[in-house]
């Protein structure tokens, strides 16, 4: 595992990718995005300050299984 708090991982059969959050030694399913504007919600929600600026930060968020910014299914 990458020391990125935040994963994204790969798209379900059905499309969107279950996100993520590992903080205070502990993971949360924050949700599943189907579009980066529903990962961006989940992220402020989660107490991101600039969400935006962070998702092709590999410090930040690490994408597996498939490309960042897909969330059609696989």
């Amino acid at each position: 595992m990458s020391g990125a708090p935040i994963v994204v991982h790969r798209a379900s059969g059905t499309g969107g990718r279950r996100v993520i959050v590992h903080s205070h030694g502990r993971d949360q399913i924050l949700g599943i995005a189907y579009s980066d504007h529903d990962l961006v919600v989940f992220l402020e929600s989660a107490g991101v300050a600039e969400p935006e600026a962070v998702l092709d930060d590999p410090l930040w968020v690490e994408w597996r299984d498939g490309p960042p910014h897909d969330f059609d299914a696989a």
